[in-house]
């Protein structure tokens, strides 16, 4: 019988996924390495193991310890799946900028999680480095495993990815197209593979926001490159310990938007239900390609670190993408498509009154309310319009809604660009209304327009 004595063994040995679409014009065979089939989803697994089984043979890591790590939240992962098994417990710090979904995954396999800034210094006593740092001498019988500067980190890539993906592509791998982070999976990873043919290519895909491709074409930190960027999982604004920047031979930058759009669609073109550093993995690719074009006998081997799950309520979430400028808003449908919630439209019948729409107003904190009878909208009343009537006349919160309401809203086709709604929305006119297949209303108004607009 198969059968795995614990989750640990499920480690690794992970598919190379052909992509066929969104790399079609390319005469190379591109083909993904998808490393989110490991237990922690992300291929963070392989190097967390390996830190602890390290610690444990040098003796820094002893039964019943509190493993104690930063973490942008799958190394965290791996950690705690090791932690389950082998009996230890885990505190983990982490930044305000990923993910919730990451940090309720962490809790939910039994880690205690610190949330700190993600804008300050690396050296600075707030810092997720910091704190854990503090941590690990205040704490007894624990053990930091400093993934960035910790060298099991890049063995266990030597020791497994690289080996994995010369056997999977029977040695005919050419490049290697890996986010850069902590710097030990594309280090390790390239280091095996060059041992085997230094005329593999290894590119590296680093964000704007970070120091890495600073440092490796100049071998210089400087810090005037570090600003916030809202990719996660790679880039950094230190140094990391794993790198050897002999084996890399080109780094390239992608936007937080360019990465987050790709991710996008690999999940719609190929099914690959991938993290951000996916989408900016194969972005890089892109770019770099179309400087140095790939041949015929290219086999290229993107590694995709992780899963879409922990990203649902950022990069796969329209309005996330909306508000940071990711994706562009050109229709009414596309608005309504970009909120959270899905809330039905509230509306009101002519025959209630002042009192009750005013009612709804506050309830659901929304400013304008269709009036619709049996056959349709045939008014609408509006927090602006309601306050100069009831500052004039404060016994009318009894009126009924038909002696008070406004003209109804104009009603459009859900595919009416933004530029003809901004027309029909004015200071005499909240909002205008579609209704979609199945009949129902929905509403868009000035706030929307402009949080589109301004987007």
């Amino acid at each position: 019988m198969d059968i795995k004595s614990n989750i640990l063994e499920t480690i690794g040995n992970t598919p190379l996924i052909k992509l066929n679409k969104i790399t079609r014009q390319f005469p190379a065979t591109v083909v993904a390495k998808v490393d989110y089939f490991n237990p922690g989803n992300s291929i963070k697994d392989r190097m967390a193991v390996k830190m602890i089984e390290v610690a444990e043979k040098e003796g820094k890591l002893k039964p019943g310890g509190t493993i104690i790590e930063c973490t942008s939240g799958n190394t965290g992962m791996g950690l705690a799946l090791a932690a389950c098994v082998k009996g230890y417990k885990c505190i983990f710090t982490t930044t305000d900028k990923q993910s919730k979904e990451k940090v309720d995954i962490l809790k939910a396999v039994g880690a205690e999680v610190i949330v700190c800034p993600t804008n300050v210094e690396p050296d600075d006593p707030r810092s997720y480095y910091s704190v854990a740092r503090r941590l690990a001498k205040e704490i007894p019988n624990s053990f930091h495993c400093n993934q960035y500067d910790n060298l099991a980190n890049r063995l266990a890539h030597y020791e497994t990815t690289g080996p994995e993906i010369w056997k999977q592509t029977d040695g005919k791998i050419t490049h290697l197209v890996c986010t850069a982070g902590t710097g030990g999976t594309v280090t390790g990873t390239a280091m095996y593979l060059k041992e085997k043919n230094p005329n593999i290519k290894i590119w590296a895909i680093d964000v704007y926001g970070s120091l890495l491709t600073k440092y490796f074409r100049t071998g210089k930190v400087d810090m005037k490159e570090v600003h916030p960027y809202i990719s996660e999982g790679f880039g950094e604004d230190f140094v990391p310990e794993n790198y050897d920047m002999s084996v890399i031979d080109h780094f390239e930058q992608v936007t937080d938007r360019d990465g987050a759009i790709m991710a996008r669609r690999l999940a719609k073109d190929e099914g690959l239900f991938c993290g951000y550093s996916a989408g900016s993995c194969l972005q890089g690719l892109m770019q770099i390609a179309a400087n140095e074009p790939l041949k015929k006998d290219d086999l290229v081997v993107c590694i995709f670190h992780d899963h879409g799950s922990r990203y649902v309520a950022k990069i796969y979430n329209d309005q996330w993408m909306m508000e940071r400028g990711f994706m562009d808003v050109k229709t009414f449908k596309d608005i309504i498509n970009g909120r959270t919630g899905k809330q039905k439209l509230v509306t009101i019948e002519p025959n209630r009154t002042v009192a009750q729409a005013v009612e709804l107003m506050r309830k659901y904190d929304i400013e304008h309310i269709p009036v619709i009878n049996g056959s349709g909208p045939v008014g609408a009343i509006s927090e602006s319009g309601l306050f100069q009537k009831i500052f004039s006349n404060p016994d009318i919160k009894n009126a009924t809604i038909e002696t008070v309401m406004e003209p109804a809203y104009p009603i459009v086709d859900l595919n009416t660009p933004i530029e003809k709604l901004r027309t029909l929305i004015n200071k005499d006119n909240g909002a205008v209304l579609s209704k979609d297949e199945l009949g129902n209303y929905h509403i868009v108004t000035k706030y929307d327009v402009i949080l589109a607009l301004g987007s």
